[in-house]
């Protein structure tokens, strides 16, 4: 039998399109106190949210996580445009850290989010840098992830050290929730450096953050070395590596949302609040607290000699995710405790026996 299907009608900025959402009454998100959320009030919160959802995370490569059967069915990813993606959905060319080129889908209108609800994307994931210039992003993004035993009241202190840190380099701090237990913090660059330069600013920023606040910040990458610390996930600066979008809702029960915050909202914040049924009115009532991000980016050149001037002290490069290739200067990928030493070269490369 033929699943359901309604046809919405979509404002986009050049007249209005008509998308095809099926099976608009299946339950994408289970609710702790009443009826859960259904495809169809899903596509309804992207079209009140479209505009500063496309300001924070359009026109820049997207990855959608998408689920067959809500929250608790198969979860996959998409990068390359599917079969039979509309016209109405861009795409870029992107380089991979592999060498290999493809296509990934950019989202430019509320239509094409709409189209993304339709092919059951529940978490957006946008690159750093935007399409015209793939190679060179122009945010930087710093992770506040707590670790067990920690959580938000633990990344809150962390995430005020780490706006004047950020300050004191010149830049410009914005920050949002996670949309679970982290916060993110973003500042606006000029796109001037790629992935791996921008990453040594993040390193370079966590570096600082963790000499004024070592015993509740680490920038250790082996969780066995993290503690009950917020670790500040320098990787997800790399190229390919994503965290949820501004006004992206989470995979979890009640769907929250990633949402941007006004600094003085920041100590009194609980992210549960945040989901896609309060979003809309959130909006309305506080407007977008990312609205003016773009308009004054700023540089990393200080975060730069701080890395350099750690390279100095003998603080080298940090790991890097295990999908990657092996980088220059890169210590061993293995945890400490399982480390032999006779084992490893002085370049972190593995020692045939």
């Amino acid at each position: 039998m033929a699943s359901e299907r309604v046809k919405l009608t979509v404002q986009d900025g050049d007249g209005e399109r008509v998308v095809q959402l099926s099976s608009p009454n299946k339950v994408v998100w289970p609710v702790d106190d009443g009826e859960g959320i259904t495809k169809a009030e899903y596509a309804d919160y992207v079209q009140q949210v479209s505009t500063p959802f496309l300001a924070a995370n359009g026109d820049r490569p997207v990855s959608l996580e998408r689920y067959r059967d809500g929250i608790r069915g198969e979860q996959f990813f998409s990068k390359n445009p599917p079969k039979g993606t509309p016209d109405f959905v861009d795409a870029v060319m992107c380089t991979y850290n592999s060498g290999r080129r493809h296509p990934q889908i950019v989202l430019n209108r509320p239509s094409a989010i709409v189209w993304a609800v339709q092919m059951n994307t529940v978490v957006f994931h946008p690159w750093a840098s935007l399409a015209a210039d793939t190679d060179n992003p122009v945010e930087l993004r710093i992770d506040l992830d707590p670790q067990p035993g920690t959580g938000i009241e633990q990344a809150i202190p962390a995430a005020h050290a780490l706006r004047e840190v950020l300050r004191e380099a010149g830049l410009n701090p914005f920050i949002k929730t996670s949309g679970n237990r982290g916060l993110h913090v973003f500042s606006p660059i000029v796109p001037e450096w790629e992935f791996l330069v921008v990453r040594h600013a993040v390193i370079a920023a966590g570096r600082e953050l963790e000499r004024r606040m070592p015993d509740r910040v680490t920038t250790n990458w082996w969780k066995e070395e993290r503690g009950e610390r917020v670790f500040v996930d320098f990787n997800q600066a790399n190229r390919d590596r994503t965290i949820a979008g501004a006004y992206s809702p989470r995979a979890k029960v009640n769907a929250p949302v990633s949402t941007p915050l006004h600094w003085d909202e920041v100590d009194d914040v609980d992210p549960r609040r945040f989901t896609v049924r309060t979003i809309p009115a959130r909006l309305a009532e506080v407007g977008d607290p990312w609205a003016d991000m773009q308009k004054a980016p700023g540089r990393i050149d200080t975060l730069l000699q701080w890395w350099e001037r750690d390279l100095q002290d003998g603080l080298g490069e940090l790991p890097f995710p295990p999908e990657f290739p092996k980088m220059p200067g890169e210590p061993p990928r293995v945890q400490p405790s399982k480390m032999v030493a006779g084992n490893w070269d002085e370049n972190g490369e593995a020692i045939a026996h």
